[in-house]
C-alpha cells in the first residue's frame, strides 16, 4: 500500500473501477462509519453493511458488463493524518450513463502499521448526473 495519500487514492480508485471486493476490503477500516442520504431518507451503517453494499454494486456492474465513471471533485487535508476526498460515481451501461450519481465525502486516515484507510463517509445518493458533470467541467475550466 502506498504511503502517500495520492498514491493510496489511486490504488483505492483502481480497486473500485475493477469492482474488486477483495482489494476494496483492504482499504476500509473495520471501524468505518457512514451516513447515506437517499430520497431524503437517512441511513447510518458500518463496515459490514458497507462491504455488503460494495459487493452488490460490484455484482451489478459485472452482471451488466458496465463500468464505473468516478470523478475526484476535491481533496481537502483535514489533519496531518486525515484527508477528505470528494468523489462522484455513476455507472455506464452500454455507453449510456445512469441518470444519477452518488457523491461521496470520504475521510481517509493514516493508521499506524496499516497505511491509509477509509474511516468515514457521508454519501448523497441520487444526485442528477448533469449536476456532477457541471462541477467536473468547472474544475477543468470548461462550461456546458
Amino acid at each position: 500500500m502506498k504511503e502517500t495519500f495520492e498514491g493510496f487514492l489511486e490504488e483505492f480508485l483502481a480497486a473500485w473501477k475493477k469492482s474488486s471486493i477483495i482489494e476494496m476490503e483492504r482499504y476500509i477500516s473495520r471501524d468505518y462509519q457512514a451516513r447515506e442520504i437517499s430520497n431524503g431518507e437517512i441511513f447510518d451503517f458500518g463496515y459490514e453493511e458497507s462491504i455488503n453494499g460494495w459487493k452488490q454494486g460490484f455484482q451489478f456492474v459485472n452482471e451488466n458488463e458496465a463500468k464505473w465513471d468516478i470523478n475526484q471533485l476535491y481533496t481537502l487535508p483535514l489533519r496531518e493524518d486525515e484527508v477528505m476526498a470528494v468523489l462522484s460515481a455513476t455507472i455506464i451501461i452500454k455507453g449510456n450513463s445512469m441518470a444519477t450519481a452518488n457523491v461521496f465525502f470520504n475521510t481517509f486516515k493514516k493508521v499506524k502499521g496499516s497505511g491509509w484507510k477509509l474511516v468515514r463517509s457521508y454519501i448523497e445518493a441520487g444526485v442528477p448526473v448533469e449536476n456532477v458533470h457541471e462541477i467536473t467541467l468547472k474544475k477543468k475550466g470548461l462550461s456546458l
